[in-house]
């Protein structure tokens, strides 16, 4: 078994009662003329980011609706306030305190109507759903948090607490060097504590993460399955009236079809082209593209319950047998990066191994002769077909390792998938390996390294390796109670030389991410994690 089974987050969107009718036909003339369309690579389960660990409702819808208390600075990636004006920490560094703006309005919708602003029960009800079981819609959904749960979040935080009307405290169980940094990410909405309330009394729990409210530039107004996702403009936005009165995730195409609707006109903005493309999109003058700092990584997982695989000299071998270079040239255009580990170069600790990811045929063989598999070995690996700014093409990558390892004397057998969701995947029984890769929410280590390996995360079933090492751990816990950031950075060059030493993951390469709107277009702000607010996005006469 590659891990237990997860709950599939299929909270019923398809059942969403404010259709305009599956069969409507878009007017992309009408949406140009107070909006834009946006097409983008992947389709929502559900509104609520809570309840995903990465997609295109954490990426790309979740930062239009909701607000968080905090933001994280695009260039220095540190908290900078947003719904909370300001905050102070005890000597402790257990105890934060955060004073919330006044006057912030929740959005009016065809399902709610607010009768007060922002205060802190909204607050103290959007962080108690996830750590809180007794809260009546912590189960909502499937109780399953799986952001919140690689990061221990439930066994850190003690209590959230409601000072007064504007002010809410925090109380840690332990001193966390990237608590601010996690609650300042597209995961961690605040939700009306009113709307909630309503939905109880009227037995409509679900409907929160299907109809939501939040204090975002933009509400969700429709929802058509497998086509779009409409959102129009909130006119008591915090911030002010945004420009564009709506916003439409044209969710109907993927890959090649989604750009030739950016060639067609038909869409304004491509979210995220595969590397392929950009070749393509740089030949059309009408079209301008991003380029973002890349926070992510492709990689495999490896059952280290499998036989074989329990080795650490046959992780290593395979390690050794893949061709990175002819990867990135292949798949990435060379626009990618050679990953020498999990965490990406433009982080803090990033360490550059080329000692123990290399290509190296021979010694690969060599180490599989030591362990007893000089006549070969078969193994099976998972690929989801999605293209991901972190793999532009899983299907490409994994023949190129498939090859790799037949070089070795290694038969490896791909099984498909068209599913993105990592949780999904990760009920295939009788894997041996699966390509996957993360999207970093955060510019902080731990933001990496615990929710993909530690043994919390292997307990909760998303550590996809299987792999739990305590003297990992223990240097993880440690690095977010010391303040020094020398002492810090000692610490996860510590981390990364076990996972070199013990492989129970293979790094493969880090993405670039690009966007592609049409030059009429302006005020896209750029962000190394998800898409930031198009509150200041305008059309150029």
């Amino acid at each position: 078994m590659f891990m237990k089974a997860i709950i599939k987050l299929s909270l019923g969107l398809c059942g969403l009662v404010l259709l305009a009718g599956c069969e409507d036909k878009v007017d992309h003339s009408k949406i140009r003329q107070d909006g834009f369309v946006y097409c983008d690579q992947g389709r929502p389960s559900t509104f609520n980011p809570q309840l995903v660990d990465g997609g295109i409702t954490v990426e790309s819808i979740a930062p239009q609706i909701f607000d968080t208390l905090l933001t994280l600075n695009s260039g220095t990636h540190q908290p900078v306030p947003n719904l909370a004006k300001s905050w102070q920490v005890d000597k402790t560094g257990t105890e934060y305190t955060f004073y919330l703006r006044q006057g912030v309005q929740f959005q009016t919708t065809d399902w709610f109507t607010p009768t007060r602003t922002l205060n802190a029960d909204d607050v103290v009800f959007s962080f108690n759903r996830i750590i809180d079981p007794n809260n009546p819609f912590h189960q909502v959904g499937g109780s399953v948090y799986p952001w919140f749960a690689g990061i221990d979040f439930a066994n850190l935080v003690q209590s959230v607490e409601a000072v007064d009307k504007l002010t809410v405290k925090f109380t840690l169980s332990r001193p966390d060097n990237s608590f601010l940094s996690n609650i300042s990410t597209a995961h961690a909405p605040i939700y009306s504590a009113e709307y909630a309330g309503n939905l109880l009394f009227s037995d409509k729990k679900l409907d929160i993460d299907t109809l939501p409210v939040g204090t975002g530039p933009f509400y969700l107004d429709e929802y058509q399955v497998a086509d779009l996702v409409r959102l129009k403009r909130h006119d008591n936005y915090w911030r002010g009236p945004v420009q564009m009165s709506q916003v439409v995730f044209d969710i109907s195409h993927r890959g090649a079809g989604a750009l030739a609707k950016l060639l067609r006109n038909e869409c304004d903005v491509l979210n995220s082209p595969i590397s392929s493309q950009i070749p393509v999109i740089l030949e059309e003058d009408s079209v301008v593209l991003q380029a973002k700092p890349a926070m992510n990584v492709a990689f495999v997982a490896m059952n280290t319950q499998h036989r074989a695989l329990s080795d650490a000299r046959v992780r290593k071998a395979l390690n050794l047998a893949i061709n990175r270079d002819n990867i990135l040239e292949a798949v990435y255009f060379g626009s990618g990066e050679k990953a020498y580990s999990l965490l990406p170069p433009s982080s803090w600790a990033h360490q550059k191994d080329a000692v123990q990811v290399r290509y190296d045929r021979n010694y690969a063989m060599a180490l599989l002769r030591e362990a007893g598999y000089a006549h070969g070995l078969e193994l099976t690996m998972a690929v989801p077909l999605e293209p991901r700014v972190y793999n532009p093409s899983p299907r490409k990558t994994a023949e190129l390792i498939q090859a790799n390892f037949a070089d070795i004397g290694i038969t490896l057998n791909l099984l498909t998938d068209d599913r993105v969701d990592r949780q999904e995947l990760s009920n295939i029984e009788s894997v041996d390996m699966l390509l996957t890769g993360w999207v970093g929410n955060t510019g902080d280590p731990d933001n990496y390294l615990r929710p993909l390996l530690s043994c919390t995360s292997k307990r909760e079933g998303l550590n996809l390796s299987m792999w739990c090492n305590d003297d990992f751990d223990f240097i993880l816990d440690l690095a977010l109670e010391v303040n020094q950031p020398r002492y810090r950075l000692n610490l996860y060059r510590q981390a990364q030389n076990i996972l070199n030493e013990e492989v129970p993951v293979l790094p493969i390469a880090h993405g670039q991410k690009y966007q592609a709107h049409n030059e009429n277009l302006t005020g896209f702000r750029t962000s190394p994690f998800n898409a930031q607010p198009f509150d200041q996005v305008v059309r150029l006469k």
